[in-house]
């Protein structure tokens, strides 16, 4: 009867243990509620772009006549794919935040000392800001069509520039939890950021590489945000290609590779310290 209820028990464990989707689906779906009931985390994120793509639009407007300057209806439609990435880089730092928090406040911890899976605890918390990074660029193209903006990549080039925003977001959240976990401090993480900046105004995001000269436009040729947004920018002013595609899914595919890399060696690191 003792062997009996020695084989049932481990039995019923494994049962009752859910499996590392189900895991990382809880961890996701915790991610994607936590931003949803803080607005005032990530509604800057929609809200600094947004200005700056209507402050660029009212001050750059004649910039199109440069020579070398793409040819666009107007500047706005330039200025789409830096909104959005710059949109996405504000944004997929909140969940790294938020990940640092968790492992001030001891939660993380606790996470680790139950029997859940490592990978679901990183990649769950990246979740919020790959649904948020889809979402960002949904709404930019949304808010800015009513004002001018015309998308020649259509329905198309949406879908394109939504996948790259998502696969954006999980490339910038990755680097950024890795530091979080590194560190464990959420003031390191949110300090972090302004090199993100720095590398966005260091790119074509504002201004294309062909009007660029000297130190500034060597940076924005080895700089892979440029080719980042021309994708997207491609995508908006030029019509649907499969170049323009790969270029705004490919690139952050390869980021986010690297990163996500990056990050759970980050955790093994953490677990061996432990």
């Amino acid at each position: 009867m003792t062997d009996t209820a020695a084989d049932t028990r481990p039995k019923r464990a494994i049962e009752l243990t859910p499996s590392n989707a189900a895991q990382t689906w809880a961890m996701s779906k915790r991610s994607i509620v936590a931003l949803w009931r803080q607005p005032a985390l990530v509604v800057p994120s929609i809200i600094f772009p947004l200005f700056f793509a209507a402050l660029g639009t009212a001050s750059f407007s004649r910039a199109t006549n440069l020579p070398g300057f793409p040819a666009v209806d107007s500047y706005l439609d330039f200025a789409l794919a830096g909104a959005i990435v710059q949109g996405i880089l504000f944004g997929s730092t909140v969940g790294a935040t938020a990940l640092a928090t968790d492992i001030e406040n001891g939660f993380f911890d606790r996470l680790l000392s139950s029997p859940s899976t490592r990978s679901g605890i990183i990649i769950g918390r990246m979740a919020g800001g790959m649904a948020y990074g889809a979402v960002q660029t949904l709404i930019f193209i949304a808010i800015l069509l009513p004002f001018g903006l015309t998308v020649k990549g259509g329905i198309l080039g949406v879908l394109a520039m939504t996948v790259g925003g998502t696969v954006l977001a999980l490339a910038v959240g990755a680097l950024m939890s890795a530091m979080a976990i590194k560190t464990g401090s959420s003031e390191a993480v949110q300090g972090a950021f302004p090199l993100l900046f720095i590398a966005l105004f260091f790119s074509s995001a504002f201004f294309p590489r062909e009007t660029m000269s000297g130190v500034y436009g060597r940076l924005a040729d080895f700089n892979p945000i440029s080719y980042l947004v021309e994708g997207f920018r491609d995508l908006t002013i030029e019509g649907f290609t499969f170049g323009a595609a790969l270029n705004a899914i490919v690139i952050p595919s390869v980021l986010a590779v690297l990163t996500v890399a990056l990050s759970l060696r980050a955790l093994r690191s953490r677990l061996g310290a432990r």
